[in-house]
């Protein structure tokens, strides 16, 4: 993370902490000094980034899920290598106590002591631990439409949580007081899957979401919470950038109930130079779960001069109709200048129309212009009249005309999760 500290003051970064929600139970959300002690050096609190072995924050972090080492994968190397071909006359000497983290595209490969590019994994003593297991660092109740999720349960409170930590390093993150952060960066009491959902259910939230940073991160609580939620009759939903591997997210389908996807960009380059990541892994996510039993929605951030071209916008418009079809909610969602890239203006809002106008000319029946409240391109319109059969303000459903998944002006199905 190369962070410019004359970009943002002390004052105004405790202030911009101060408006996350705090932790469940009136803990707060307390910032301790490495993380501002990092920004301030424009270091990368990344693989090396030292952590005491003996802390309570390792010693107690259960064993992870969704990795291998050489003992773990015996004589299969395909475990850890993608290819049996790379090893083709080449010598292949591994250190003692490395371990490769299966759970995301990165595949990042740990010497012990070392932690992944999300930093909330740790190699320890040739075992891979949670460091964020049980501790969100965020809680917030918030419409499902801040998601945004338009086609699943309009109206529905969203009790929302995040960790810390994230395996993307996207320039223009507007959460990366989170997602940039290592646990160790805040205090944050234990909080058990049952006391998250019970805390939930004391909000008369139906819904838990786990967003604000990647949740990807927190996989096994993430996991434990969702299949307690659905035990309790709540309804578990992922907010994601879709870099997850393959049997994770299989996972993940079983037991959340809608998952959305950020679809970045539509080009290798702005992936890897703009977000520390590549596409297809994204594309193959989108892929999966739209084969499978969850709610699937696409948020494009469009970002000026870095994935507005027509050419990348047409080619995300014709990929998901091509490939997950027509039905699946797409938003085209304004840019405000953040993180990394404060130098840039926000997302002409015409860029934004132009860009749903594509998409519903090309064979989308559902899509949208986000963060920019009151527009009209927020309502849901019917593929068959098209009448507005839900309209929004901000973030709220002020009119519903969908009654069992029908349009309640000409009956035609709306795509959807209605109840």
């Amino acid at each position: 993370m190369r962070n410019n500290p004359s970009m943002l003051s002390r004052r105004a970064f405790l202030k911009t902490l101060a408006g996350i929600a705090p932790i469940l139970g009136g803990a707060g959300l307390c910032l301790s000094s490495p993380l501002w002690e990092r920004l301030l050096a424009g270091g990368d609190a990344g693989l090396l980034f030292a952590l005491d072995p003996k802390s309570d924050l390792v010693r107690l972090a259960p064993r992870a899920r969704f990795w291998t080492s050489v003992p773990q994968a015996g004589a299969d190397c395909r475990a850890c290598h993608a290819s049996l071909e790379i090893l083709k006359g080449k010598p292949i000497r591994h250190e003692a106590g490395m371990v490769k983290c299966l759970l995301c595209a990165q595949g990042c490969v740990l010497r012990p002591g070392e932690r992944g590019r999300c930093r909330a994994r740790m190699n320890v003593g040739g075992e891979l631990k949670s460091l964020v297991y049980g501790h969100p660092i965020a809680i917030h109740i918030d419409p499902i439409e801040k998601k945004p999720f338009y086609h699943f349960l309009p109206g529905a409170a969203a009790y929302s949580l995040a960790t810390s930590g994230c395996p993307l390093r996207c320039k223009f993150c507007q959460n990366w007081e989170i997602s940039q952060a290592s646990p160790e960066d805040y205090e944050s009491p234990p909080l058990s899957a049952d006391r998250i959902v019970r805390a939930a259910r004391e909000r008369r939230a139906p819904v838990i979401a786990f967003t604000y940073n990647e949740p990807t991160v927190f996989a096994e609580y993430l996991i434990d919470i969702a299949r307690e939620a659905k035990r309790q009759g709540l309804r578990p939903v992922l907010i994601s950038c879709g870099i997850m591997n393959e049997a994770p997210l299989a996972e993940f389908c079983e037991v959340l109930d809608a998952i959305k996807i950020d679809l970045k960009g539509y080009d290798e380059a702005f992936y890897r130079d703009v977000c520390g990541a590549e596409l297809r892994p994204v594309l193959r996510s989108i892929k999966q779960i739209a084969k499978s039993r969850a709610h699937l929605e696409i948020v494009n951030l469009v970002v000026p001069t870095l994935n507005d071209s027509e050419k990348m916008l047409r080619g995300l418009i014709d990929w998901v109709r091509g490939e997950v079809g027509p039905d699946v909610p797409v938003h085209f969602n304004r840019f405000h200048p953040d993180y990394q890239l404060r130098n840039l203006p926000p997302t002409p809002v015409a860029t934004l129309e132009r860009a749903r106008e594509t998409a519903m000319g090309r064979g989308l029946h559902y899509a949208y212009v986000g963060n920019v409240p009151d527009h009209s391109g927020n309502h849901t319109y019917c593929p068959s009249c098209g009448k507005a059969v839900i309209r929004r303000a901000g973030f709220f459903t002020v009119e519903m005309h969908v009654k069992n998944g029908r349009c309640g002006f000409c009956g035609g199905r709306i795509a959807g999760v209605w109840s």
